[in-house]
């Protein structure tokens, strides 16, 4: 298995990974636009040539970032692919001088064996609830948890 940084080609593989997640309603759907635009953001892993798992490190601030988008292919999930990414992006969100990141989710066991806390989600930029979560069905009665993780 290998982490990549993925090229605009791969964003059907990207969108892949995640429709199963978006038709849940787990996962917000992101157009071909939106994930061409914050390609730099992703990184996709790959078990020889099958795609099996994303996720997307974004930017807040100069201080804070936010995983999103973590999806691991039905497949494949419990062989530690999703642990992998999050580590890649960990790394990633060290190395360009992150203070913190951020995650929603419904997840909370898996991101807190991770090291990450959970926070009130008033804590949360205002900026993340208007870009995204506005665009959510289950927005405002949204049920995610709100972790966080000091770099």
């Amino acid at each position: 298995m290998k982490i990549i940084k993925p090229t605009l080609s791969e964003i059907i593989d990207i969108q892949t990974i995640l429709k199963p997640y978006v038709d849940e309603g787990i996962i917000l759907y992101r157009d071909e636009d939106e994930i061409a635009t914050n390609i730099r953001s992703y990184v996709i892993a790959y078990d020889e040539h099958i795609p099996v798992g994303v996720a997307a490190l974004h930017i807040f601030s100069p201080f804070l970032g936010e995983i999103r988008s973590l999806a691991v292919s039905k497949d494949y999930q419990g062989k530690g692919i999703g642990k992998k990414i999050i580590n890649s992006l960990l790394k990633e969100a060290k190395n360009i001088g992150l203070k913190e990141v951020l995650v929603l989710t419904y997840q909370k066991e898996f991101f807190e064996k991770m090291g990450f806390r959970e926070i009130p989600k008033e804590s949360i930029p205002d900026k993340k609830i208007w870009a995204d979560c506005i665009k959510c069905k289950f927005f405002p009665n949204c049920n995610e948890i709100a972790l966080i993780i000091s770099l």
